[in-house]
């Protein structure tokens, strides 16, 4: 055959490119092709090494079904991303236990024993990102940006590089820090640049599909389920019940089908409650003098003068919560949750208990009238925005510049960031921490400098202890603006462990 001829034959036997477009096209479109499939096919398709985002927050809004079949389908070496990992024995909790996942990518450890012995043990590796940045992360990536800038965690480790992702095994030392962040200021603010999260596989929960993919969410399930749903390449929704295309009034559609690529009809809607929390009904009762919840009342009293009508406020796990006893009487304050709540209500009574209705300390709760759902990407565009007046929380260490460390005592303890890194950096928002003067040990909490590794740098704006109330002044240092009744400048003093000024007058409270 003479060369041009077996040049011809070559080229007569070669796709186009056209050709191999439409192959690589029709391939693809049949495999993100809306089909539903039961639990055990839908897993069968995930690979080993994949990217699973996995929604829900705590424990609500996890696709139970979909976890128990990556479980027994036995893939290896997972990443997940997802804002916590369950608990011990549940969630995505039990694929920790079998070693399934090799990395997470989380904003909280929480209350999972095991997940937080896998990281410090260097078993696991953990990719720690502030709740609101992850959120953002995650819709970026649905979104087709490749990165963005923020003002959260400006300052941080997470800005300087430096967390640990993986410890040597054993613990102690770290084998794998996080690399610095490149910064940039824009009108004179600090900013960091975080990259977009995308997936190969999304496993998301929802209380309803229609036949079209079309989703719709129960209130706070809504979480990081939104988001992830819209930024893999295959979105697997379990979902409570399927229905007839044309029964989901386009209007009440949350997430649309054309991000949606299997269907899977949940087998299991267990629904684990993570804290139930109840009321009598009948009110508060004020705490026994001399007791713990009395120090406690004492800090979230004074916490709650600083409330104003009409603000929108965000408060803390734990004590800064306590303040909302105490709104005075004629104020509308409205109190956002981060997992997704704007105008959150007591604790519910045993009867109007709800799985789905959960605050950011994965309590249950209600919702007053008036208030609304949304998902965690929103919620944190209401934060970043600079649209919370006030946030209150607790804190490990505050130094007299106003930096905070809250989350992580290195290669000892940690439960991540959650929502505060992303809180005390928003514009316009005044940060109040309620804390014990003093450790247990009777160590300083109040420093010149935090030896904790920061939560926010030049943050906090008042603290409130049992013992005073400092302002932080805007060119750095404390002033001592009130006292408590019982107690004296000098006990103060020592309790501090670094210099204040004092006002004149000095307040009691």
């Amino acid at each position: 055959m003479s060369s041009a001829l077996r040049l011809l034959s070559t080229r007569l036997s070669t796709p186009s490119v056209a050709q191999v477009t439409a192959r690589w096209s029709s391939t693809k479109a049949d495999r993100k092709k809306l089909r539903q499939v039961s639990a055990a096919e839908a897993a069968d398709e995930i690979p080993n090494d994949s990217t699973l985002l996995v929604g829900g927050f705590g424990l609500c809004g996890i696709p139970e079904t979909m976890i128990d079949a990556v479980r027994a389908s036995g893939q290896t070496g997972l990443t997940a991303v997802s804002n916590n990992a369950g608990v011990d024995g549940f969630g995505l909790g039990t694929l920790l236990e079998t070693k399934q996942i090799s990395k997470m990518v989380s904003s909280y450890v929480g209350e999972n024993a095991e997940f937080e012995r896998q990281f410090l043990t260097g078993e696991l590796s953990v990719e720690l990102t502030p709740q609101g940045t992850l959120a953002e992360r995650i819709r970026a990536g649905g979104a087709g940006v490749p990165a963005f800038y923020t003002p959260t965690a400006y300052g941080t480790v997470i800005h300087k590089g430096g967390s640990p992702v993986r410890y040597e095994p054993g613990g102690g030392e770290i084998a794998d820090p996080s690399p610095p962040r490149e910064s940039r200021q824009f009108n004179g603010v600090d900013y960091v640049m975080e990259e977009a999260i995308t997936g190969d596989f999304a496993l998301v929960k929802a209380w309803k599909a229609d036949r079209a993919g079309n989703l719709v969410f129960k209130k706070t399930t809504r979480n990081f389920n939104v988001p992830m749903a819209k930024a893999a390449t295959i979105t697997i929704a379990e979902v409570e019940e399927i229905v007839d295309i044309g029964e989901i009034d386009p209007e009440r559609v949350d997430v649309s089908g054309i991000y949606v690529n299997r269907l899977v009809l949940a087998e299991k809607n267990e629904k684990r409650i993570e804290n139930r929390t109840v009321s009598t009904g009948e009110g508060y009762t004020a705490a026994e003098p001399g007791t713990p919840a009395a120090r406690r009342e004492r800090i979230v009293r004074r916490a709650a003068e600083e409330f104003r009508d009409g603000m929108h406020c965000n408060l803390g796990i734990g004590m800064p919560m306590l303040a909302s006893n105490f709104i005075p009487e004629g104020f509308d304050v409205k109190l956002q949750s981060e997992n997704g709540i704007m105008g959150l209500g007591p604790f519910p009574v045993e009867a109007d208990v709800d799985p789905d209705l959960i605050n950011a300390g994965k309590q249950t709760v209600t919702v007053l009238p008036g208030g609304s759902y949304f998902s965690s990407d929103e919620s944190f565009s209401m934060i970043r925005g600079g649209h919370v007046d006030l946030t209150i929380l607790g804190a490990m260490q505050v130094s007299a510049n106003g930096d905070l460390a809250n989350w992580m005592i290195p290669g000892k303890m940690v439960k991540g960031m959650w929502g505060a890194m992303d809180l005390v950096s928003s514009p316009g928002t005044k940060v109040i921490v309620t804390m014990d003067h003093a450790a247990k040990s009777g160590a300083h909490k109040i420093l010149d400098a935090c030896d904790l590794p920061l939560t926010g740098s030049r943050c906090v704006d008042m603290i409130i202890t049992e013992k005073a109330v400092f302002e932080v002044k805007p060119e750095g240092g404390l002033l001592l603006t009130e006292l408590a009744d019982d107690c004296t400048l000098d006990e103060v003093t020592e309790a501090t462990g670094c210099a204040f000024e004092v006002a004149d007058p000095l307040k009691s409270f």
